[in-house]
């Protein structure tokens, strides 16, 4: 067996619950819940729901709800947040929904964690979030690993803090002057409330019911070497890092939670999720088509604007690009994995022996529910032979 063609590791999908251009959002929630069948049915491991807000076209709004749907609609598959963002929740509400899903549907619950680094760290004013400081000169070149998976130069997402979007979503996501706590110390409230042994300062006892003694796969997720990886290494936790958002730094995230890992009642060494983009079809020409409207759907979100209904490759093709616009959208389009099964399924693998993945989590959208289903479908027959 050659090196390209290893045993598989799990495969498992990310799903956002996608608006497309002309559908609306119960329609979104209806294709969530077919495509979760359909999942189940071709071998993939976990199914987990994203949450994104005051986007016209992500229906993913809340994990907890979309999780029960699509648990209530499967049998074995597990299901789980990708992720609950912590900047606007408590712990307590976190672990009281989530134990409530566990009772529901138990031993299949997987509780993702984000951290919505949007809502940290604040201006001294009150006012929206504050972009962070750099730490060092940007990258401005393509790296490549040994593997041969492209890092393409970082985005600079502090050019988002002073959009009227963000302002809008800081605005309402948090009670005016609420303060967002370290995530480190929501993570150890989160898991103190699933053991039970959580106290007050004043040493009272405090018991989620709902939630206490659930059986929950707790996962931190990041797309940065920063505080998520290392939260996750620190406590000894599953880590699943984003290439799909953030391809360039995907391998030092990982890195740094190896580095900062410690063996743990759950894990003795560290376990390691990464996710990729990926749009698979009968031939690369096709899948190449059906990926198409990605850039401008990207382009929604970071502009500013909000992730928009996805688009159709006709609307995609009647798009004339300037310079700027594509270089706003050029790394994220330069490492999705569009093509046949076996051409997606290749960079895939690249993709496994460049950050050492324990598991890998794709997410696909497509304008048409029909080829998002066929992408999910054709990979699967591929990667599991």
């Amino acid at each position: 067996m050659t090196a390209s063609h290893s045993p598989a590791v799990p495969l498992s999908v990310l799903d956002l619950s996608p608006i497309s251009a002309g559908a609306t959002p119960a329609q979104a929630l209806r294709n969530t819940v077919d495509l979760a069948r359909r999942a189940e049915a071709a071998g993939y491991a976990r199914y987990w729901l994203a949450e994104h807000h005051l986007a016209t076209g992500v229906a993913g709004v809340s994990p907890a709800l979309v999780i029960q749907l699509v648990a209530a609609a499967t049998e074995r598959i597990r299901v789980g947040s990708g992720a609950v963002q912590l900047g606007h929740r408590t712990p307590l509400s976190v672990v009281e929904e989530f134990g409530l899903l566990d009772a529901l549907f138990p031993g299949r619950i997987d509780l993702g964690l984000g951290r919505t680094g949007f809502a940290k760290p604040k201006s001294t004013d009150g006012g929206p979030p504050a972009a962070p400081a750099s730490a060092a000169p940007r990258r401005t070149e393509d790296r490549w690993t040994p593997e041969g998976l492209l890092l393409p130069p970082p985005y600079d997402f502090s050019a988002l803090i002073g959009s009227p979007l963000l302002k809008r979503y800081a605005e309402l996501v948090q009670f005016p002057g609420g303060q967002v706590p370290e995530y480190r110390d929501q993570v150890e409230q989160i898991q103190a409330l699933i053991r039970g042994d959580l106290r007050t300062a004043d040493g009272l006892e405090v018991h989620a019911l709902p939630g206490e003694g659930a059986d929950l796969q707790l996962w931190i997720l990041g797309s940065s070497p920063g505080e998520s990886a290392e939260a996750a290494g620190a406590l000894g936790l599953p880590f699943g890092a984003n290439y799909h958002v953030s391809p360039a730094a995907v391998v030092e995230a990982v890195d740094a939670y190896r580095k900062a890992f410690v063996p743990s009642g759950v894990l003795e060494r560290p376990h390691v999720l990464v996710s990729a983009d990926v749009v698979v079809a009968e031939d690369d020409a096709t899948a190449r088509h059906l990926a198409s409207p990605y850039g401008l759907w990207v382009h929604s979100i970071r502009s500013g604007r909000g992730a928009v209904p996805f688009p159709s490759p006709d609307q995609a093709a009647a798009h004339a690009w300037s310079p700027e616009e594509r270089a706003l959208v050029d790394d994220r389009i330069r490492t999705q994995f569009a093509g046949s099964a076996a051409t997606v399924a290749e960079k895939l693998r690249v993709l496994q022996r460049a950050t050492t993945a324990d598991e890998l989590l794709v997410t696909t959208i497509t304008h048409d529910h029909a080829d998002r289903v066929r992408s999910f479908e054709l990979l699967a027959r591929e990667w599991h032979g």
